[in-house]
């Protein structure tokens, strides 16, 4: 592994979370320090040194320690703080296996905000260690503070999708049929499933079941938006999942935390998430950000689209006044179809 790959996507125990995936955590400076554990003396003095740093504020970087002694989780042994500082359990040496690291030393490896290796740190010599990699802390560009180029996350906005007229009435019937708290999905026990976090996300649904306005809708997106993603991705949609008006409110701390769109087995199929945005001057916050590519945030026109990879990380930070309506749906292909109802079985419905 090389400077410049990318990390692997490694899933495993953190003294947080007990499946902490990797990629859920992108848009920072992440530092993995691997050591055996702080039985070993030089270990010990490496977690200390860079512990007490607050160059580890989960804004500009987040430090894990990774080690395979149990006695560290068990004795709660490691100098781990929130926000900043947490481990991952590796008692199987999983997570160094996938980095390629089978000897005893300590390793440091520094991961960029798009989750590429960007530096790799071997001493043996807890103090020299310590300083090499707060150095290299100190020099790294903050992720507000990035060229454009690198800032720009691959999205594309399309003005003018809906007309003002459309908008009002979907707006309109969210509030005249009110709508249902969502959660977000995740991999249970194998099982696709449903779970509410209001740490997490704090939205509401309306589901349109109006077939005439459903017919409207995909008028609009079969002329507006399905050429331009065949022109800008060489992509062919053909089917879009769930007619959804979605509601964030101020008044509920409205929100939803960085996520992908198609880690379960219920969602693999998606490959484009588009947020049409209903009253784009009537809210205050909501915006959209890809923490990927740094802290600039998206908003579509009323009425338009931002068009997005379902794999991209992405978030829609706080509403802090008034609401924020958007029209929400996937799109995919036939080849998705295919895979979408070979999943089916995976999907837990939310009465079982």
């Amino acid at each position: 592994m090389a400077i410049g790959d990318p990390c692997p996507l490694f899933t495993a125990r953190s003294s947080n979370s007990p499946t902490l995936k990797i990629d859920t955590i992108a848009g920072r400076w992440l530092i993995l320090t691997f050591i055996r554990g702080m039985d070993e003396p030089a270990g010990a003095a490496l977690a200390q040194a860079l512990a007490a740093s607050l160059l580890f504020d989960d804004g500009h970087g987040s430090l894990f320690f990774v080690t395979p002694d149990p006695a560290d989780e068990s004795g709660s042994r490691l100098p781990l703080r929130t926000p900043g500082v947490r481990a991952f359990w590796d008692q199987d040496r999983q997570v160094a296996q996938q980095f390629g690291l089978t000897g005893n030393d300590p390793v440091t490896v520094v991961i960029s905000p798009r989750l590429q290796i960007a530096a790799e740190i071997r001493e043996a010599d807890p103090a020299r260690h310590a300083q090499a990699v707060l150095d290299l802390m100190a020099s790294l560009p903050r992720t507000d503070a990035l060229p454009p180029m690198l800032a720009h996350a691959p999205v594309m906005v399309i003005p003018q999708v809906f007309e003002p007229e459309l908008c009002r009435v979907l707006i309109q019937g969210y509030e005249r049929n009110g709508g249902r708290e969502s959660g977000f999905m995740r991999e249970v026990d194998g099982k696709t499933v449903e779970v509410k976090d209001r740490s997490h996300k704090v939205r509401s649904d309306w589901v349109i079941e109006d077939q005439q306005l459903v017919r409207a809708i995909q008028t609009r997106f079969s002329r507006r938006v399905i050429p331009e993603i065949k022109k800008a991705y060489q992509f062919d949609v053909t089917r879009m999942e769930r007619y959804i008006v979605a509601c964030y409110a101020a008044e509920e701390g409205g929100h939803f935390r960085a996520h992908r769109d198609n880690t379960t087995k219920g969602t693999a199929h998606r490959r484009f998430a588009v947020s049409i945005n209903l009253n784009a001057e009537e809210y205050e916050g909501g915006d959209l950000r890809f923490p990927e590519f740094g802290r600039r945030t998206y908003r579509a026109p009323t009425g338009g689209a931002v068009v997005f990879s379902c794999s991209l990380l992405h978030e829609a930070s706080q509403v802090t006044a008034g609401k924020r309506y958007a029209f929400l749906p996937f799109l995919y292909d036939e080849a998705a179809k295919k895979i979408r109802e070979a999943n089916l079985a995976f999907i837990q419905k939310a009465a079982e």
